[in-house]
Formats: C-alpha cells, sequence, structure tokens
C-alpha cells in the first residue's frame, strides 16, 4: 500500500468484527445484511468526513453509529447479553492530533455510545465514564436515551440461552461453544465494531463500540472503551480500533503497542499489527483482528482469525467491503 496517488488514498476503514467466518458457513442472507450495513457505514462516514469542514472525528462517529444501529454486529441495536440478561455497552473515540479522549463502560440506556464516548471527550474534565452515573451525565448532556429493551434481539436471547444450557449441564463458568442456530453469533463472536479515519487536515481519528462478550459477568470491561487496548490514533504514528479476545487484548496494550512499533521501530502497519496479533496475543491463547490507518492513507487489516468484517472508502469515493481471508488487501 504503498505507491497509491492522492485521490487512491484510504480517509475511512472500519471493521464489524472477527472470528469464524468462512464462505461455505455464512449463510447468503447473513452475507448480504453485513455487506449492506458495512456499505452504508461507509457511505455515512464518508459523507460527514468529505464534505467542507469534515473531520476525522465526525467520519469515525458516524461510521460507527450506522453499526451501532444494526442488529447484525456486536454493538449498540445488536448487543450480547451477560449472563445476567442485561446488556451493557462500551465505546470510546480518540482524536490523533489532541492526544484527546472519551470513553464510556458500562452503559445501558445509550442509544450510540460512539456518540456519547465524543461528548465525554469534548465536555467532561474525565476520560472514561462508567455505568449509571455515566447514562446519566451523558443524557444530561444531550445523548439520546433509549430503554433498555431497545437493544434485545432475539438471536442475541437465544445465544445467551444455549450458553447459560450448555454452562449448566457442563458444571463450568466458562463460556461453551454452542452447535444450533445461535452458535452463528457465537462463531462470529468478535462482533465489536470500530472505524479509524484521515481527514484533509491530515489528522487521524480512531472510534470503538461493542456490546461486549456473550455471557460475561455484569461488570466486566473488556478493551474496546480502554485507551491504548482496543482503541488510539496518534497523528505520530497511527490510528487502531480492534476486535477479538479483549482480556488479551488488554494485557499486552493491544493498540497502543502497534502504535509503539510503528512510531518507534518503523514497522509497516501490516507487519505491527501481525507482531502483536501473532507474536504476544496468540501465544497467550487469544485471537482478534484490527484495522490500522497511517496520515499517508496505507491502511491495514491485519487478523489471526478466519474472517473479519472490514471496509475502507477511499479519497475519490470508492467503497470496498470484504469478509473472508482470500479477499484482496488493499
Amino acid at each position: 500500500m504503498t505507491d497509491r496517488g492522492p485521490d487512491e488514498r484510504i480517509v475511512l476503514a472500519i471493521h464489524g468484527g472477527a472470528g469464524v467466518i468462512a464462505r461455505e458457513t455464512l449463510p447468503a442472507d447473513v452475507e448480504a445484511a453485513v455487506r449492506r450495513d458495512l456499505a452504508d457505514a461507509l457511505t455515512a462516514g464518508g459523507q460527514a468526513l468529505l464534505r467542507p469542514g469534515g473531520t476525522s472525528l465526525d467520519g469515525v462517529e458516524q461510521a460507527v453509529r450506522v453499526l451501532e444501529d444494526s442488529p447484525v454486529f456486536n454493538a449498540g441495536r445488536g448487543s450480547v447479553f451477560t449472563r445476567e440478561r442485561t446488556i451493557e455497552l462500551d465505546a470510546a473515540i480518540m482524536c490523533g492530533q489532541t492526544l484527546r479522549a472519551g470513553a464510556l463502560a458500562g452503559v445501558t440506556s445509550l442509544k450510540n455510545p460512539i456518540s456519547a464516548a465524543r461528548t465525554v471527550m469534548e465536555r467532561c474534565e474525565h476520560v472514561l465514564m462508567i455505568g449509571a452515573a455515566a447514562d446519566r451525565w451523558c443524557a444530561e448532556h444531550g445523548a439520546e436515551v433509549v430503554p433498555p429493551e431497545y437493544f434485545h434481539t432475539p438471536n442475541r436471547l437465544l445465544e445467551l440461552e444455549e450458553k447459560l444450557l450448555a454452562a449448566a449441564k457442563t458444571g463450568s463458568e466458562i463460556e461453551p461453544r454452542t452447535s444450533s442456530i445461535a452458535a452463528l453469533t457465537q462463531d462470529h463472536r468478535f462482533g465489536t465494531v470500530g472505524a479509524v479515519a484521515l481527514d484533509r487536515a491530515g489528522n487521524l481519528a480512531a472510534g470503538t463500540s461493542t456490546g461486549g462478550r456473550s455471557m460475561k459477568r455484569s461488570g466486566r470491561v473488556g478493551d474496546s472503551p480502554l485507551i491504548g487496548a482496543g482503541t488510539y490514533a496518534d497523528n505520530a504514528s497511527c490510528a487502531i480500533s480492534a476486535t477479538g479476545d479483549g482480556e488479551f487484548f488488554i494485557r499486552v496494550c493491544c493498540a497502543r503497542t502497534i502504535a509503539a512499533l510503528v512510531e518507534y521501530q518503523g514497522l509497516s502497519l501490516q507487519r505491527a499489527g501481525e507482531e502483536v496479533l501473532f507474536r504476544k496475543i496468540q501465544p497467550l491463547g487469544g485471537a482478534g483482528g484490527v484495522i490500522i490507518l497511517n496520515r499517508r492513507g496505507e491502511a491495514a487489516f491485519p487478523f489471526s482469525t478466519l474472517g473479519m468484517y472490514r471496509g475502507f472508502l477511499t479519497a475519490d469515493g470508492r467503497i470496498d467491503v470484504q469478509i473472508y481471508r482470500e479477499d484482496s488487501v488493499p
């Protein structure tokens, strides 16, 4: 991805999660829905980013909002359930120019957590807010509030019920695999969504939003809202959004480590991402993927799973959506 002309620069890249995604097993209707919603997210993010005065933060926020509103992905409307049958949402956004960031964890009533996270970044003295107090503060500052039931979807509830039943049969508290219709969401369990963007001023931004891990304990926080773990942006290096086994991504400070490898060791985006995914996270037992973008409009989409829902928009308006490992690399 080095000899691109100015109109071929990637200005927006997104992901909708990684997992056991294979062409021969992904149902056609699911694939169609994923491709449609990824394309819609790129279109919305691109319109916000490329309009006069549009910023990388605008592009990230609007792209992620579309994915949050889709029941296909594990964020916002399609989020997974905790073992207590509640839904707790996490999100973060970061500006590469200023290193300002805003994040939320364990919120339950904010329709678009990515927008609420941006409000935290721009209007609050803190970086990370959690739980009911975060719900209240964001509502007081204009965030759209919905009843918790808004986030409930039948497939996600079925997924939880099957896991609880399997856990009861085995006596194990470890998240079990499922085998029926709900296995679709389990096999694609890293449905976290995210975006990275580059604007005309040369500034980067990153954002990530998730419902977390299915059958998680109430109060669990993954990597997505943790700056440097699942989300990071710095004009000096790159912007990153991650999806995967959050506990492992936290332990290796995934996103910041990738940025450091780019900034201090001069590694390419692809190599830096693979270094962290395959040499740090995978030996610990974790898997997932990342999207990475730098100020030259170079992007990388490394992942250690069979597939990753992903796509990108170039400066000339071209949209490309990809799912499988064998899809062409931009």
